[in-house]
């Protein structure tokens, strides 16, 4: 398939890549002209504007977007609009709040366009290698991009969660359970690092990794994080926000849905920003080993 994608950050350039091989032609925009060309290195075609990447394709486009959430979203759809055809599909694959998304739906469809929303996780690796996709869309346009969507997800990891808004909305939800995960590990973690007992961080993240009931991805990547800082002493604890933690608690609120853990989880991330804790640590060291989130430097 023939694959517009705006925003090469490091999400969208690994998934462009993704895309590439697996066979499909990424015309690639962004914003930053060298990010641009760093792609046409890596064999993207390269755009210099949303109006010259849509002239690059014939037929049915198909515009792919990763760039972040809010007012970036509806900067780029007004862009688009002008300058795309009935049923050319525009597809958000950052973390919107789905009822931006619901809203935006309703607006490209009165103008002939179709939406999709795609959930997308794995971090920087899934995005590169397969990630695990949540796809809110119409039938006949879930059916049309279906042969995309598995190609660049894992198998079994993609999923027509239904229709528009899904997508966004089962990825939001995702992350606040991935808040009250981070949230575990970092506690117990401290809890061993508190204790009078001289403990290898590492070697008990890889035989928690080995058959016990807490094993996984994110313990892999906690024995990454000691291997590389033993005592996480060159990092600070300051968790930062991405917004779907806060998101998937309003929506409990909302909902009338009593969710302690993520609620928790999420009252540390702001009290991080002040109490340097070994938890925050340990968290702020994953986040980025799995999405190359920004870690603050520790003073020591």
């Amino acid at each position: 398939m023939d694959i517009g994608l705006i925003g090469l950050g490091k999400m969208g350039y690994n998934i462009a890549l993704n895309m590439k091989d697996h066979g499909h032609n990424v015309v690639a925009y962004d914003c930053d002209a060298q990010k641009v060309r760093e792609g046409e290195k890596d064999g993207f075609t390269g755009a210099y504007s949303v109006e010259k990447l849509v002239k690059k394709f014939q037929g049915r486009k198909i515009i792919w977007l990763m760039v972040p959430a809010g007012k970036p979203v509806d900067d780029t759809i007004d862009a688009l609009l002008p300058v795309l055809n009935e049923n050319d599909i525009i597809i958000d694959g950052g973390n919107s709040h789905y009822r931006d998304t619901l809203g935006r739906y309703e607006k490209i469809k009165s103008k002939g366009i179709d939406f999709v929303d795609v959930g997308t996780s794995g971090g920087i690796e899934g995005a590169r290698h397969g990630a695990c996709t949540m796809v809110g869309a119409q039938d006949e346009v879930f059916k049309y991009i279906e042969p995309l969507i598995k190609d660049i997800s894992v198998e079994n990891g993609y999923l027509h969660t239904g229709t528009n808004g899904t997508g966004h909305f089962v990825k939001m939800v995702h992350n606040g359970i991935e808040y009250g995960m981070l949230e575990a590990i970092g506690e117990g973690f401290e809890v061993l690092e508190r204790s009078q007992f001289q403990l290898d961080f590492k070697k008990i993240a890889k035989v928690w990794n080995h058959g016990s009931v807490i094993r996984g991805w994110l313990m892999e990547l906690m024995e990454n994080v000691f291997k590389k800082d033993p005592k996480l002493d060159d990092i600070k604890g300051v968790i930062h926000s991405n917004g779907e933690g806060l998101w998937t608690v309003q929506e409990a609120l909302k909902l009338n849905i009593a969710i302690p853990v993520i609620a928790e989880s999420l009252f540390t991330r702001f009290r991080s920003e002040k109490d340097d804790t070994f938890t925050g640590k340990v968290i702020a060291a994953l986040r980025n080993e799995f999405g190359g989130h920004k870690v603050e430097k520790s003073n020591n």
